[in-house]
Formats: C-alpha cells, structure tokens, sequence
C-alpha cells in the first residue's frame, strides 16, 4: 500500500514538469509562427513595390491570420519591415515574443 502512496506523490510531482514543458513547446512554436508571418509579410511587401503596388497592403495581406493589433507594417522607399507579436501562451514575456523581418525591394 505505502508503493501506491509513493508513486502517486511521484505522478503528482511529475505533472507540473509536464504541463511546463507543453507549454514552453507551445510558446516555442508561436514564437516561430510570428517570425515566419513577419518574412513572408515583409517580402510580400517588397515584392508589391517592385511590381509598382501598395506595399502595406500586400504585407497585411501576406501575414495571413495575424490580428491587426500583433502587426505593424513600417514602409521606407523601397524597404519594408515587418513586426509580428506573438501569441503569448506563457505570461510575462511582453517584448521577447516579437518578430522583425525586413525586405528590400533594391534600387530602382
């Protein structure tokens, strides 16, 4: 009986590791979710000004599901960047969840 009793201490101990390792997981895969929406986003937007369109447009469009308020779009000339938040599984992270990519569209 005194067995049982251990290994479900041992089960309980356990569990927290767990559940932080899922959610470190978790917040590692949103992490970079971000930084590949803000490429793809910035590139897009270079891409749109060589081809004589609106920049901001073509990145918003390119980050696909990123609400409006995790996306800034920056446009200088011909150079376009891209921040991106995070989803923030683990608390108290604030600016260590934000991508930034940068794309050029060249010279003229």
């Amino acid at each position: 009986m005194r067995d049982r009793g251990q290994a479900t201490i041992e089960l309980i101990g356990t569990v927290p590791l767990v559940l932080a390792a899922v959610l470190g997981a978790a917040q590692a895969l949103a992490i970079g979710a971000a930084r590949e929406a803000a490429g793809a986003a910035a590139h897009a937007g270079a891409l749109a000004i060589a081809q004589g369109r609106e920049a901001a447009p073509a990145a918003r469009s390119a980050a696909g599901d990123v609400p409006p308020g995790r996306l800034v779009v920056r446009v200088e000339g011909r150079t376009v960047t891209v921040k991106v938040a995070a989803r923030q599984v683990l608390p108290g992270l604030g600016e260590m969840l934000k991508s930034e990519a940068t794309a050029s569209a060249g010279p003229r």
